[in-house]
């Protein structure tokens, strides 16, 4: 089994200065990302107005899956007009790593 992790972190427009207006944002990025079938939440900067950290872990049978899961959830955020992909963290955790 491989588990696999990224942390998301993403520059929101500049009209997102409320956290009202900054969910409006954020909500619809989560709820697109569980299409990939992963568990996926805000991890970091709720309170941070214009910023926000998603993160998605994924787990599967295969090395190979869990990237490939990951590289898709990375190109669905980075293809979003309304936010900048500021960096992605990842991690792969497999059999050798108990």
């Amino acid at each position: 089994m491989f588990t696999g992790c990224a942390e998301f972190d993403l520059l929101l427009p500049p009209d997102s200065r409320s956290l009202k207006a900054k969910r409006s944002y954020v909500r619809p990025i989560v709820a697109s990302l569980r299409k990939y079938e992963v568990a996926v939440a805000e991890v970091s900067d709720q309170d941070v107005h214009g910023r926000t950290t998603i993160g998605v872990a994924a787990v599967a049978g295969e090395n190979r899956h869990v990237r490939e899961l990951l590289d898709a959830c990375e190109h669905h955020i980075a293809g979003r007009p309304e936010v900048e992909l500021l960096s992605v963290r990842r991690r792969v955790f497999g059999p050798e790593d108990e």
